[in-house]
């Protein structure tokens, strides 16, 4: 019997959108927040090509980007989807830890919490982290170039609202975030 590795991977992508839509109404209101178009240009347009670079095999045709990386194999697929539903866990558990602070766009919020538990103890940015995971696990289940592609992409993507969060989160919290910023690394525990 072969596995739906396809359904299993958009299960856990379902999964995900649900979370994140549910936790979405209790949040603290904004007190400091990125103009739209800079969220557009900086984070929602890579991430809508990214997620499109991922979509069905058919959209690419003879194309290069459908070209294989590595031959077909059920057990790379099934690691792929492993990574995918880890990295939505550790993203989900991230979002739960952070609770009221959270937000989709980079913000700073009435009350602003440092939070240095839970997952954020390990790195600073858990929900790029584990979204970082579940598009590479995504990625590889898929095994072609369109989805290193993807992911470089939305790595990118990521890598440029990290940056101003943490600017924005040195000037919230002063010498407190730059010690936690010393302590533990953004996106991959004592690497990077």
């Amino acid at each position: 019997m072969e596995l739906p590795i396809a359904a299993i991977i958009e299960a856990a992508w379902i999964v995900f959108a649900l979370y994140w839509l549910w936790g979405w109404q209790r949040v603290k209101r904004p007190s400091r927040s990125e103009s739209p178009l800079s969220r557009l240009l900086k984070y929602l347009l890579p991430l809508a090509v990214g997620i499109g670079l991922l979509g069905p095999e058919a959209w690419f045709g003879d194309s290069v980007l459908h070209a294989r990386m590595y031959p077909a194999a059920a057990w790379i697929a099934l690691l792929g989807a492993a990574l995918a539903w880890t990295g939505v866990a550790f993203a989900c558990w991230a979002r739960h830890v952070l609770g009221r602070n959270w937000s989709a766009v980079v913000q700073v919020k009435h009350d602003h919490e440092l939070v240095e538990r839970g997952p954020y103890r390990w790195v600073r940015h858990p929900i790029y982290s584990g979204l970082l995971l579940a598009f590479l696990g995504t990625a590889l289940a898929i095994g072609e170039w369109r989805g290193l592609l993807a992911v470089a992409i939305i790595a990118a993507s990521f890598w440029f609202k990290l940056r101003l969060e943490e600017r924005w989160m040195r000037e919230q919290f002063g010498a407190a975030y730059a010690d936690y910023m010393r302590r533990v690394k953004a996106l991959v525990p004592g690497v990077l």
